[in-house]
């Protein structure tokens, strides 16, 4: 078998010129905006609303169901997203305070959001599909997934114990 070798400067040319490209596409180190809008509920067929600032999965009839929060995503890499609502303007965040992992609705626009900052990493999440269903897990606390209540209008939150009874870590995901 005849194989082809290029010297090694072809190669780091190559490598050069792929790294300039990016650079010079996106000179501030951001990646490209595309966000893009999902419907969310889980395994129950509760969907999100906001209910006193603060994100609720219930089950939404009649007038109510344009109470539905649908999640911005902002694609970071394979598997990995910022989420937000209301256009992007209220990021969702895992936040660690002593013993506590809870979820926050900060106001950040999702696009300004980089997966270089570190302080940007509790608006991180990592999608793992099973069948038509997906996880979020935090990337700033692995192993903390975000959860529902078996009870409606109960607030969404997180969970470590992903295959406790009494949480719903299982979600439909689809593009709206």
């Amino acid at each position: 078998m005849d194989t082809c070798r290029y010297p090694l400067s072809y190669l780091i040319s190559f490598l050069l010129f792929l790294f300039h490209s990016e650079i010079a596409c996106h000179p501030s180190g951001k990646r490209p905006c595309r966000m893009q809008v999902f419907r969310i509920w889980d395994i129950n067929q509760k969907t999100f609303y906001l209910r006193n600032n603060q994100l609720v999965a219930g089950y939404l009839q009649g007038s109510n169901t344009k109470l539905e929060e649908k999640l911005d995503v902002v694609p970071i890499e394979p598997h990995t997203v910022f989420l937000g609502i209301h256009g992007g303007k209220l990021c969702l965040s895992c936040v660690k305070s002593g013993d506590e992992t809870r979820l926050q609705l900060e106001a950040v626009n999702i696009t300004d959001l980089s997966k270089n900052k570190d302080q940007d990493k509790r608006f991180t999440f990592i999608l793992s599909d099973s069948g038509p269903t997906t996880r979020f897990e935090s990337a700033a606390c692995p192993g903390w997934f975000l959860c529902t209540a078996l009870e409606a209008d109960r607030p969404v939150s997180f969970t470590n114990t992903p295959e406790e009874a009494m949480t719903v870590t299982k979600f439909y995901f689809q593009k709206d």
